[in-house]
């Protein structure tokens, strides 16, 4: 997945994040071994996208930070299990280090 070169195609990217993250929670419920385990950890990411995409349209966000998102170690730790992995990559690599250029 290549890096957006837009503001609003960045816009759009955690839009869709927090949307995929909704889909995840509405999975889980269906499963209540997993929804234990999964519920705090989706609440964490789905606070720290939904901060960024609020500060995004009320132009209070600033990138790039070269920082990580607080999100990282959690990606880190349980990525393969998130199906939308490489868009969570690709927003963290966004808020670092700017939009991809040409």
């Amino acid at each position: 997945m290549k890096g957006p070169k837009t503001y609003d195609e960045y816009v759009d990217l955690v839009h869709q994040a927090v949307y995929e993250i909704d889909e995840m929670r509405a999975g889980i419920e269906y499963d209540p071994e997993n929804a234990e385990r999964w519920s705090a950890m989706l609440d964490q990411l789905d606070g720290v996208l939904r901060k960024l995409y609020d500060d995004m349209i009320s132009d209070r966000y600033q990138f790039p930070t070269d920082r990580d998102l607080p999100y990282m170690p959690f990606i880190n730790r349980w990525g393969r299990e998130i199906p939308f992995k490489q868009l969570l990559v690709v927003i963290n690599q966004t808020h670092k280090n700017g939009l991809a250029r040409d």
